[in-house]
């Protein structure tokens, strides 16, 4: 007996074999003008180069990032204001 695939909705029917090995190959599955819309330029974002910061790994007590994180968006940047003013 064939495995039929059940259609619910004629726009949108079940992916067929053809359908799944376009896709792995990277053919045109979706138009070119919707990936584009999608597509992050490489690299670092635009004025990191000219910033005057450091990207750092650094490990912090749970409490204290907790407390920082609490605060809402810009948390970093008043952890940023801390610790500057904690080096005078």
């Amino acid at each position: 007996m064939a495995n039929n695939p059940v259609v619910f909705d004629d726009d949108n029917p079940e992916w067929t074999a053809e359908d799944f090995a376009r896709a792995q190959a990277g053919s045109d599955v979706l138009p070119p003008e919707f990936l584009k819309a999608f597509k992050r330029a490489p690299g670092r974002p635009k004025g990191s180069t000219t910033s005057n910061k450091s990207l750092v790994s650094l490990r912090l007590d749970n409490d204290v990032l907790e407390k920082f994180r609490a605060m809402g968006p810009g948390w970093q940047s008043r952890m940023n204001d801390a610790l500057r003013k904690a080096v005078g």
